[in-house]
């Protein structure tokens, strides 16, 4: 049976440790871009003149293996 090709591919899942309140992603993922894995994060979010969409941040993995903050979103500590 052949291997799957996972190239230039990713999932992104509600994120199951988001409380209401908290600054955590909504969803959270993996993505493989040319062959290197990349961790993403999605936050729903709306537009000011009203339109729905998903707000991406993307980083290398371990990027956020230290201990969790509890930062704004805007900062350098995203948890995953």
């Amino acid at each position: 049976m052949a291997e799957y090709d996972t190239t230039n591919k990713g999932a992104f899942f509600p994120n199951k440790y988001k409380e209401e309140g908290d600054s955590k992603p909504d969803f959270t993922g993996n993505i493989d871009v040319d062959g290197k894995e990349w961790k993403i994060a999605g936050w729903d979010s709306t537009s000011k003149a009203g339109n729905k969409y998903i707000s991406l941040r993307i980083n290398e993995p371990g990027a956020y293996d230290k201990k969790e903050s509890n930062s704004d979103t805007d900062g350098d500590d995203v948890p995953f």
